[in-house]
């Protein structure tokens, strides 16, 4: 089981300074929502495809998305980032939004082997959007923390 810690940073540099604390964001007292399994390559890229109607293929290759920001020889754990476009589309999206975009990221086959259903993957989805509030808000990115 992977853990993937989605946490808000000020910048790349500090994102990965989440490295040497042990445990990760949530040690390090920065806003973090903790997501199992949820990993920031393949299960975002399916969400911001959902979210914003693009192929997962065009999510995958925006900028940031899934960008692995330490150094592979250096972990496990991981920083990789999550692009700006699903963050904006986290902020945008109404609470009725959330809902129908839970449903059909649920249906990915990612989230369908995991067995995460509906009303868990909305739960999910409502504590990423308000992460991404709370992120912009405050002038950062989102991150995600990513260890076995």
């Amino acid at each position: 089981m992977t853990l993937c810690d989605y946490f808000s940073a000020a910048d790349d540099q500090a994102a990965v300074a989440v490295l040497q604390t042990p445990g990760g964001p949530g040690q390090a007292e920065l806003d973090v929502v903790f997501l199992k399994n949820i990993d920031p390559v393949v299960a975002i890229a399916q969400l911001e495809a959902v979210m914003t109607r693009c192929s997962y293929e065009e999510a995958g290759e925006r900028s940031r998305s899934g960008q692995l920001l330490s150094e592979p020889e250096d972990g496990p754990p991981f920083v990789v980032s999550v692009s700006d476009t699903l963050i904006d589309a986290l902020i945008t999206a109404t609470q009725n939004d959330l809902v129908r975009f839970a449903e059909l990221w649920s249906m990915t086959d990612e989230l369908q082997q995991l067995g995460i259903s509906v009303e868990v993957t909305a739960s999910l989805l409502k504590n990423l959007a308000g992460l991404a509030h709370r992120a912009r808000s405050n002038g950062q990115s989102l991150y995600c923390w990513w260890t076995l």
